[in-house]
């Protein structure tokens, strides 16, 4: 395992530069092999993003390889590789990112249906089912009202079944997808603490969880509307000497997005409302009903062919009833600027070549909402601060 950490980065790299024709396999019609790899650098003025960014951080690399196949018409095979490290979030991790059978049982000039069977990416928002890919993401860092990188493994992927519709028309599509099944990351550490308050005795299990996103798309994507729903089950198995009982929280996110995506210039927004419920966990946790609410608002335009400038304005809240945190801190004795978070961000993209992108972007944050808990000890966290980042990222 030592041997595959040290050495897969180099070999995504070494194959990037290689021509894609070099991947073609005698006989083998349908089948494609991609991949990419994502060096980035942090440095925040106070607490901790991706490592110690206060001297400069380079613990933010992604790697991926992705194969698939597709033998017949109806049917296609697909899976990816990641290897992830980021901080004390994702220390030097590497999984399944997904692994699935596509099968369209009906498809017309109207339309098609089908089934993904397998570990499925979750159909979160605009960017969740290609978040992995920097290429794919408006910033070096998703929106962390929404598309939390805490606990990015949770939203990611679930191990089920989706199903999928499509319905085009001279007046727009419909796009329906339908899940079930079990998420992943829901035994992540990252998890356990923001859940907990700390690394506990026990453990949690995924329950069957279910998701939901009906989109519309006007002229192949110049608007596009979306809701998104979810329920998110698991269930907390105690430990030895554990003082909290077999607790079970739930999560019911719902998400409205919308994004205008012109030739140069696109507009795009999401707001959502987070239902938590956390219960059973005895008295050190009083069961306890709790509404998030985040949005954020996105611009960009580009500049020139390969330059794309970025402005977004996001803000986060724990808790909608106390948006400034100080219940909490009251209750808690904990720093209120836990509870929420204002997130200005300033970024440039430069396509180099169609495999090769540059970009740089800055935050000023006011509270840490979002911060890892794995990275940040709650009392030393400071409220406002800023973050500057840097990415390489190739693919192929």
């Amino acid at each position: 395992m030592k041997f595959v950490r040290k050495w897969l980065p180099i070999l995504i790299v070494a194959w990037g530069a290689v021509p894609v024709s070099a991947w073609e396999v005698p006989g083998a019609d349908g089948l494609q092999v991609h991949g990419f790899l994502s060096q980035g650098f942090t440095w925040t003025s106070g607490n901790r993003w991706y490592g110690r960014s206060e001297d400069g951080s380079l613990d933010f690399l992604e790697a991926g390889l992705n194969v698939s196949y597709r033998p017949t018409a109806s049917l296609m095979l697909a899976a990816q590789g990641l290897y992830r490290r980021a901080g004390r979030v994702d220390p030097n991790q590497l999984r399944l990112d997904y692994a699935l059978a596509d099968w369209t049982f009906w498809s017309r000039s109207v339309g098609r249906a089908g089934l993904l069977l397998g570990r499925v990416k979750n159909p979160f928002g605009l960017y969740s089912e290609t978040r992995d890919v920097a290429f794919t993401r408006p910033t070096i860092f998703l929106p962390q009202s929404i598309y939390f990188d805490r606990t990015r493994n949770l939203g990611l992927a679930s191990d089920g079944v989706q199903f999928y519709g499509e319905r085009y028309s001279d007046w727009g599509d419909w796009f329906l997808r339908l899940g079930l099944g079990w998420p992943n990351g829901v035994g992540d550490k990252e998890f356990e603490r923001l859940t907990l308050g700390g690394d506990r005795a026990g453990d949690f299990d995924p329950h069957l969880s279910y998701i939901g996103r009906l989109s519309y798309e006007y002229q192949g994507g110049l608007v596009r509307l979306a809701v998104t729903g979810a329920i998110v089950n698991d269930r907390y198995q105690p430990g030895r000497d554990d003082f909290f009982r077999a607790g079970e929280p739930r999560l019911k996110p719902l998400i409205f997005s919308a994004q205008y995506h012109g030739e140069r210039l696109s507009l795009t927004g999401e707001y959502a409302l987070r239902f938590l419920d956390i219960h059973g966990f005895g008295r050190h946790l009083p069961d306890t009903e709790i509404t998030g609410e985040s949005y954020y608002l996105q611009g960009s335009y580009r500049v020139l062919p390969k330059l794309e400038a970025v402005l977004r304005y996001d803000v986060y809240f724990a808790d909608r009833d106390d948006t400034s945190g100080r219940r909490y801190a009251r209750l808690t004795g904990r720093p209120r600027h836990a509870r929420f978070a204002r997130d200005w961000t300033v970024g440039l993209r430069w396509d180099v070549t169609p495999w090769w992108m540059l970009r740089a972007e800055w935050h000023k944050v006011d509270g840490t909402g979002w911060l890892a808990a794995s990275e940040n000890d709650m009392q030393g966290r400071q409220r406002r601060w800023h973050l500057f980042a840097l990415l390489t990222s190739f693919r192929f």
